[in-house]
């Protein structure tokens, strides 16, 4: 873990939590999230999940834990739209900081089916901050998840800041906005405590198969066909889904309240060189594979409806404030997250097949 250079609550002076909630702790971040601050010594607390589990929310990501720390880990499937079962958490657990990742993510998705999105997260949001007021005598931080296309798309050069107005392109993004400026009016209103990060694309272990380095990982995998938008030269900056943990970690216990922190990877990356990157690490890894090269199964197809150009973070702030930097460079991340993929062949099956939600049916009904 990346140590503080300063504490910007105040010398000697870090928050404390005792039951953290976590929503959407069975996703792909939530779940690295939660395993993340398990691994800190100094975290003797209890954590708390309440995940839906809709396509992307898969409890074999950490169905580990509950007998690992076992008194210490609590799982429940909940809506966080359901604003009396998650108030009831709230109180029964006596939670005291909110950790808030629970959303609808995918872009094409959002295109596709956007009223899921606007219900998710914008009205899920609003019950989470009215349960957080209506406890304000426990809850210590409300610590918002939020991405880097809130902020639009970028030109050739210049890198969003924290103050970078917002220009949201897709249902998604839009959404995600709107609950910005919820969590924000919460804090300006009623004073609640709050925190906001944004961050760049994310990738790692347990990343839904729909996304790029996922999906062109597995395809490639299985030598079908390596789907490129457009002509491939659409940026984003990468950040290793543990690095991402971290600076949300480092966040909450000593952030300014109150205050939106970007976090990034300096990675800029364009997604054609994002695959041919895969592929020449696949090569690499199994020079026998009779797919070989991967670069022969990439196809460029017609690109998304508004798809923005280019994401770089400028997260100098945070750095600045907090002594967070990734420490994952691209190509040491990539190759973990292949190296994952290979490894966790039943997991990607189960997923692949949706045996996973015959499972949680099983568990918890439909």
């Amino acid at each position: 873990m990346v140590p503080l250079k300063k504490n910007s609550l105040g010398v000697g002076t870090m928050r404390q939590f005792n039951n953290i909630l976590v929503t959407g702790g069975c996703g792909f971040i939530g779940s690295n999230f939660i395993r993340f601050i398990f691994e800190d010594s100094e975290f003797s607390g209890r954590i708390i999940n309440a995940d839906k589990l809709t396509y992307a929310g898969n409890p074999e990501n950490i169905e580990d834990l509950e007998n690992k720390f076992n008194h210490r880990y609590f799982f429940f499937r909940e809506d966080i739209c359901n604003k009396k079962t998650i108030g009831d958490i709230i109180k029964k657990m006596k939670i005291d900081a909110v950790c808030h990742f629970a959303a609808e993510s995918h872009v094409d998705r959002s295109i596709a089916e956007p009223d899921a999105f606007i219900k998710t997260n914008i009205n899920g949001t609003f019950n989470l901050l009215e349960l957080a007021r209506k406890h304000r005598d426990q809850i210590k931080l409300f610590h918002h998840v939020s991405t880097d296309e809130v902020y639009g798309s970028l030109g050739e050069t210049g890198l969003f800041t924290e103050t970078t107005p917002y220009c949201p392109s897709s249902p998604y993004s839009a959404s995600k906005a709107a609950s910005d400026h919820l969590v924000q009016a919460y804090a300006a209103t009623y004073g609640l405590p709050v925190t906001i990060s944004n961050c760049s694309n994310n990738y790692g272990p347990y990343q839904f198969p729909e996304k790029l380095i996922p999906l062109i990982i597995l395809n490639a995998l299985g030598g079908k066909c390596l789907p490129v938008y457009g002509d491939g030269k659409n940026i984003r900056d990468w950040l290793y889904v543990t690095d991402h943990c971290c600076a949300v970690w480092e966040i909450m216990k000593a952030g300014r309240t109150g205050e939106t922190y970007n976090i990034g990877g300096r990675c800029e990356k364009k997604n054609i060189d994002v695959v041919n990157t895969i592929c020449s690490i696949l090569n690499d890894i199994d020079p026998d594979d009779k797919n070989n090269p991967h670069e022969k199964l990439i196809e460029f197809v017609k690109d998304r409806p508004g798809h923005d150009l280019r994401y770089a973070i400028d997260f100098s702030k945070l750095e600045n404030e907090l002594g967070w930097t990734p420490e994952e460079t691209f190509e040491t991340g990539l190759e973990k997250t292949i190296r994952w993929y290979v490894d966790n062949t039943r997991w990607v099956e189960r997923v692949k097949s949706g045996e996973y939600l015959k499972w949680v049916e099983m568990h918890y009904g439909k």
